[in-house]
């Protein structure tokens, strides 16, 4: 078991940034929430809701915002974005596993596959003919890559994931156990009562510092790419049609669902249990709450909404009786 890490204030602020105010000798080992924070940990005020624990925490320093700075005495970093900073802090006390270079005996590289000599392949991975692993790359367990795969540097597949034939994977991007990457899209043509498929030659396209989580599946095109632009974070149990494209950094909470050929901006921020029908746009800096329907393109930024809140069942007989009649066009 590696050691654990620990930093004083002013390590912390040179790796992070911030200002450092007050004095502390203490080493501090590691991030928690203001009310459970002991004397050797950081805490971070980013809600102030939570102002009120400032005053009883035990932390040994605190992460703030400016207009907090001189709520307490303990030792305390400052900074802009309390939230974010507390991100960053984790990661500095939680770095990832190294990279254990090297292939697993049980391990299958395709002779013709290109892999660098400082990634990683675990066991009982398969890399199919002509894929290329980048520099520092972590393959898990079990992961199948398919030929011509590309994947950039420092990027991590944990195990169970797998990449169909002739994708590409940036660098530095995440991707969960159970994700499955350019499966064929959903692709039929009617034809005298019965369905023909239509072969999906497309693939899909990752960008840098991206994560998918776990069992999210992303189908490659039908002629054209499926694109997953730099920076997208995808929760787990989403599904994306072929030929979709995702705009740089949005984010999309688990279980929504994207059907074909939809184009959603960048820096969106699409809600749990979302469904976006297929062929329409959304523009960029849009907020969909969860389970919103969307059925037609969004042209203008703003906050999106058509779920119906829960409510006691009586009172959503009644609601359904007003709404049928006002559809009717008839008076209560």
């Amino acid at each position: 078991m590696a050691e654990a890490l620990t930093f004083s204030l002013r390590e912390i602020v040179s790796e992070l940034g911030g200002e450092a105010v007050g004095e502390s000798a203490q080493r501090l080992t590691g991030v928690a929430t203001i009310e459970s924070a002991g004397p050797t940990q950081l805490a971070f005020l980013a809600n102030l809701k939570y102002r009120a624990q400032l005053e009883r925490t035990r932390a040994g320093a605190v992460i703030l915002g400016p207009d907090e700075r001189d709520a307490t005495p303990l030792p305390r970093i400052v900074t802009p974005n309390p939230y974010a900073y507390y991100a960053r802090a984790v990661a500095l006390f939680n770095p990832p596993p190294p990279v254990k270079a090297g292939r697993h005996p049980t391990a299958q590289v395709d002779p013709e596959a290109i892999v660098a000599a400082s990634a990683e392949i675990g066991p009982y991975a398969v890399v199919g003919h002509g894929a290329r692993i980048g520099e520092r790359t972590s393959i898990g367990a079990t992961c199948v890559i398919g030929a011509n795969v590309r994947i950039g540097d420092d990027t991590r597949l944990y195990p169970r994931v797998t990449i169909y034939n002739d994708c590409t994977i940036g660098d530095r991007t995440i991707l969960h156990s159970g994700v499955v990457i350019g499966a064929d899209g959903f692709g039929m043509a009617p034809d005298q009562g019965r369905w023909v498929k239509i072969p999906q030659v497309g693939a899909v396209r990752i960008g840098d510092d991206v994560e998918v989580g776990a069992n999210t599946t992303i189908d490659r095109g039908a002629l054209d790419d499926t694109v997953i632009e730099d920076g997208c974070k995808l929760d787990n149990q989403i599904q994306i049609g072929h030929n979709c494209v995702v705009g740089e950094h949005t984010v999309i909470a688990g279980c929504v669902g994207i059907a074909g050929s939809a184009r959603i901006g960048k820096r969106c921020r699409i809600g749990g249990a979302a469904g976006i029908s297929g062929h329409l746009e959304i523009c960029d800096n849009v907020t969909i709450s969860a389970m919103t329907l969307v059925t037609k393109s969004i042209k203008k930024p703003g906050v999106y909404t058509s779920a119906l809140p829960m409510m006691p069942h009586d009172e959503w007989l009644r609601w359904a009786v007003h709404a049928r009649r006002d559809a009717k066009g008839e008076k209560s």
